[in-house]
């Protein structure tokens, strides 16, 4: 174990980001037009039965609160292809976040992007404050996959493209 801890917020805000974690797109149909927004914090396995995620979202957001209205929600994890994509899908333009990304609108209003690594249908089970974010806690109502396409990793603020694929 390494002897030397730092306490500055900004270190440890910089050593925070380094811990890799996979880029999703959460969307859905608000108002009969599709709204999404990006989180580097999707979590999923906090719990099996029920089958729970979380997200953690800014308190700044103002997407958040026309999604957190929304009866489902469509977690795209992006896929490897959406690397170049990511700047445009997070960008404050939420006209244009989506200009040119193929998406599917599901029945329920969750929207899902063509090309992910995995999609998760789901609905808000509870939210809760944690410093500047809320953790928003999503009940997985089901689940499809692409066991040939890679998962979109954030690490050392850049994307990269690590080896993690849905092996049935």
């Amino acid at each position: 174990m390494h002897d030397h801890f730092i306490e500055d917020p900004l270190d440890i805000r910089e050593a925070i980001a380094e811990v890799p974690s996979v880029v999703a797109a959460i969307a859905a149909c608000v108002d009969g037009s599709p709204v999404v927004m990006v989180a580097t914090s999707f979590t999923v396995g906090v719990s099996y039965d029920p089958p729970l995620a979380t997200i953690a979202v800014q308190h700044s957001s103002t997407t958040w609160p026309d999604l957190a209205a929304a009866p489902t929600l469509g977690i795209s994890v992006l896929g490897d292809g959406h690397g170049p994509h990511t700047a445009q899908l997070a960008s404050r333009d939420r006209a244009r976040r989506l200009h040119g990304i193929e998406y599917v609108a599901a029945g329920s209003g969750a929207v899902f992007l063509d090309g992910a690594h995995s999609w998760f249908e789901c609905s808000v089970e509870g939210v809760h404050r944690a410093g500047d974010h809320d953790i928003v806690v999503l009940r997985v109502l089901r689940v499809a996959r692409d066991a040939a396409r890679s998962a979109l990793v954030w690490h050392r603020p850049a994307r990269s493209r690590v080896a993690v694929d849905a092996q049935p």
